[in-house]
């Protein structure tokens, strides 16, 4: 008699049945050998070499300060700094022998005086206008080439970005005087309008004066908004496309055509988080200055008073000089980032930059600058090792 059950196989307990049809595993299959499996993009430096999303846009636009603050945020408070002390002297000054003059004037010159006096206020104010416009063209000269240097890993001091400047400097400062002199005739034009139609015009004048003045506040900011939107991409391309000004006017719009609204909302969205920010900290402040004030001087004493002012401006000062230099470096990065990002999305800079990386991390210096447009249908250029300006 057999020894073997009916539910063992003749071949012994250790031969396995057919597999079923049905049985499953809890392990996944290995993928097949030499399959490619999916790798995030490379970071080389400030943003990841791809199409940015919103988080990833502010993020690094805050982030610029932080990864490189000696140039950053310490050339832009030198600047900041420079432009409050050249108002206060110079305005402060001209208007202090200004009212002199006024205060002391006496009989028919009296109104010719003050007449003068203005304009002379007027004309001193004239003065950091334009070393503001000189100086932020500067600014945004340098935050522009610090975005596109970090963007694929490089970290430049003042002196290496102000070299990369060199050429460009002129153009940029153009620009501003341009958007300037632009929006400053403008005004003009609509103020010597309205101020005829109230002087000639009686009471109907006064009245369509007034209306035309809400009208024109109005019309003029949406035109700044639209315009400065369409335009606010001229600074990069002149700087890193080292485009002639005509030409980098015309890239700004051709590029932001179909990105209006994300490039006004992000800048929008930036403006209220950095002055958001600086209430937040400024407002606290001034409390504790005038409590404190209060402290110091129960009495009330005039002395202490003017002290407890004097101190409050000088701190209130330097609050606004730090703030300012904090979110002009954030701003102007932003806008260098918008840049890049619509760049991507419609010419594939990423696939460039990430060439470029790989090239410069293989030893090979005669790489081409990887933001210079080529055309469509052109094999990419062979350049001498000294042709690159990234060596």
């Amino acid at each position: 008699m057999s020894n073997e059950t009916p539910w063992q196989s003749p071949a012994g307990p250790s031969s396995a049945l057919p597999p079923s049809p049905y049985a499953t595993s809890d392990r996944a299959a290995p993928p097949p050998a030499g399959a490619p499996g999916w790798t995030p993009p490379p970071k080389p430096g400030l943003i990841p070499l791809r199409p940015l999303t919103l988080g990833t846009l502010l993020g690094a636009a805050f982030q610029v300060l932080r990864r490189n603050p000696r140039p950053m945020f310490g050339f832009s408070l030198a600047l900041t700094g420079l432009i409050f002390l050249v108002t206060l002297v110079v305005v402060g000054l001209v208007s202090f022998f200004a009212f002199s003059r006024v205060t002391s004037a006496t009989g028919e010159d009296a109104a010719a005086i003050a007449a003068g006096a203005t304009a002379t206020i007027i004309l001193s104010a004239l003065v950091p206008v334009m070393l503001s416009i000189v100086v932020t063209a500067f600014l945004q000269a340098v935050v522009v080439l610090e975005v596109a240097r970090g963007t694929v890993g490089e970290k430049l001091k003042l002196r290496g970005l102000w070299n990369a400047a060199k050429g460009r400097i002129g153009a940029i400062i153009g620009w501003a005087l341009l958007l300037t002199g632009a929006a400053v005739t403008a005004l003009a034009i609509l103020s010597v309008v309205i101020g005829l139609i109230i002087a000639f015009g009686g009471t109907a004048g006064i009245v369509i004066g007034v209306i035309l003045g809400v009208l024109a506040a109005g019309g003029s900011a949406v035109v700044w908004f639209w315009l400065g939107t369409r335009l606010c991409l001229v600074p990069s391309a002149l700087m890193l496309e080292r485009l002639p000004l005509r030409a980098a006017i015309t890239r700004s719009w051709s590029l932001t055509t179909g990105y209006f609204w994300k490039t006004l909302g992000i800048q929008l969205l930036v403006s209220v988080i950095v002055q958001t920010v600086a209430s937040i900290i400024a407002a606290p402040l001034q409390g504790v200055l005038l409590l404190g004030s209060s402290l110091i001087n129960p009495n009330g004493d005039e002395t202490g008073l003017a002290v407890g002012v004097v101190v409050l401006y000088i701190l209130t000062v330097i609050v606004t000089i730090v703030f300012g230099a904090i979110a002009a470096v954030i701003q102007a990065a932003t806008t260098a980032l918008i840049y890049i990002d619509i760049r991507m999305r419609k010419e594939g800079l990423d696939l460039e930059l990430s060439r470029f990386v790989e090239a410069r991390q293989a030893g090979d210096t005669s790489v081409m600058d990887p933001y210079q447009p080529r055309a469509t249908g052109t094999p990419e250029p062979q350049a001498p090792a000294q042709a690159s300006p990234w060596s």
